[in-house]
């Protein structure tokens, strides 16, 4: 039986189609799964063709899949040891009050940046940020655009699903995509703080219903015992990079995968900690945070499948190369309008590089600059309400939906200006 390559079209019915029933809030595993199957049929091949599609595609995910597994060991320990909740304490409470905004922005992206998903480094610094602005007479409109933009600023440099998933769409190591989103995450940082600052006194303030005494006045862990997980993990990570650049060839040579040393710094994380009999308890509460990313990575597999089994990406490239513009943009537009369609940042990356990194990279951008510029592309407006994260946010700052949109429009600008600072930095100065 011949290979058939399916018409550009169908593969595109076929994502449009799973992102429709992803909107109406059908399961989207299985929204995957029957935009990879009906595109599959639609394109002329037969049932058992669409079947080894499917399979070639879930395949080809694994390798990212494996690694966002290890990430939710370090995930579990960082967010049930109470670790995370310390370094956001620690940078609180020495920034003190009259930089708030910045203090607040910081720990959620650090905090994000070391591991623990965005949705959860919002969730734990919110206690903390209501209590900051009740003392300072910041609103909460304020508070959140720091929280969500620190927090974002944070998810493009952490070994987090998003950054995994960028790093193995490209055929990266997740240490050189972690690190070559560092400049657009200071950027990142600075805007949330610029903007925040702006609209301080718009919107709602905090009240005393807000404040949960039994949460702010929780035991706090060491900061130095709550920081040896996460910094090992880094120190680890960036070693091969760091090497690479400087020209040490014992680092350099280190080439020990993320698989490894998530894990490991996990588990010495939990030792320090004096909660060594806890890593059992904290690899489970891990897991179970990874398993709805990881069904996703598989349904987007099948999607990918399908695309590379078309010539969608030959189309794509013909197309940019006939209206003239650069094809270096097809990276943060593809990353924007995943991000908009499905409101979460890791299934956002996956899906923009599932189905459209062949063609990114036939545009000549490299492999390093698509990764950086699809993930802070899928950053811009990933926080809609079809996603949980928007939900999540507005429950942790005890928002209605109404005052919760008025924050998108602001967080867009944070995950604007960092998708402009790599697309400048990487699609055409660093290229």
């Amino acid at each position: 039986m011949g290979s058939i390559t399916i018409p550009w079209f169908s593969a595109i019915f076929g994502l449009l189609l799973a992102i429709f029933l992803i909107l109406k809030k059908f399961n989207p595993v299985y929204s995957l799964f029957i935009g990879a199957i009906i595109g599959c049929l639609l394109g002329g091949m037969s049932f058992a063709q669409t079947v080894n599609v499917m399979i070639s595609g879930t395949q080809s995910i694994i390798g990212t899949a494996i690694r966002v597994l290890a990430a939710g060991m370090l995930a579990g320990v960082m967010m049930e040891s109470g670790a995370a909740e310390s370094i956001a304490h620690a940078i609180v409470t020495k920034m003190g009050n009259k930089q708030a905004l910045l203090s607040l922005a910081l720990s959620t992206m650090i905090i994000t940046a070391v591991g623990v998903f965005i949705p959860v480094a919002v969730l734990i610094v919110a206690p903390i940020a209501l209590s900051v602005g009740k003392q300072t007479g910041i609103s909460k409109l304020s508070l959140l655009v720091a929280l969500s933009g620190g927090g974002k600023a944070g998810n493009i440099i952490s070994p987090n699903p998003n950054t995994i998933a960028a790093a193995n769409g490209f055929h990266l190591e997740l240490s050189h995509v972690m690190l070559a989103g560092f400049i657009p995450a200071l950027f990142g940082l600075a805007t949330s703080v610029i903007v925040a600052s702006l609209v301080k006194n718009k919107g709602e303030f905090v009240n005393s219903r807000d404040i949960d005494e039994e949460v702010t006045e929780k035991h706090i862990i060491p900061l130095k015992q709550a920081l040896i997980a996460p910094v090992l993990s880094i120190i680890l990570l960036l070693m091969n990079p760091i090497g690479s650049i400087l020209h040490i060839e014992v680092l350099a040579n280190f080439k020990v995968d993320a698989m490894y040393i998530l894990p490991f710094a996990s588990v010495i994380g939990a030792i320090a900690m004096g909660q060594g009999r806890e890593i059992g308890s904290y690899a489970k509460l891990g897991l179970a945070k990874v398993t709805d990313t990881v069904l996703i990575l598989i349904g987007a597999g099948a999607i990918a499948g399908l695309i590379s089994s078309s010539d969608l990406s030959k189309e794509i490239v013909n197309l940019i190369n006939m209206a003239g513009i650069s094809g270096t943009f097809l990276a943060p537009i593809s990353g924007i309008l995943m991000g908009l369609a499905v409101g979460s940042t890791s299934t956002a990356v996956i899906l923009a590089t599932g189905s459209f990194g062949n063609a990114i990279l036939g545009t000549g951008t490299s492999a390093i600059g698509a990764a950086v510029m699809v993930h802070t592309g899928a950053t811009v407006i990933d926080s809609v309400p079809q996603g949980n994260y928007f939900h999540i946010t507005a429950q942790s700052m005890h928002m209605s939906i109404k005052d919760r949109m008025k924050v998108i429009p602001y967080e867009a600008c944070v995950g604007g200006v960092m998708t402009i600072v790599a697309t400048i930095l990487y699609g055409f100065i660093l290229n």
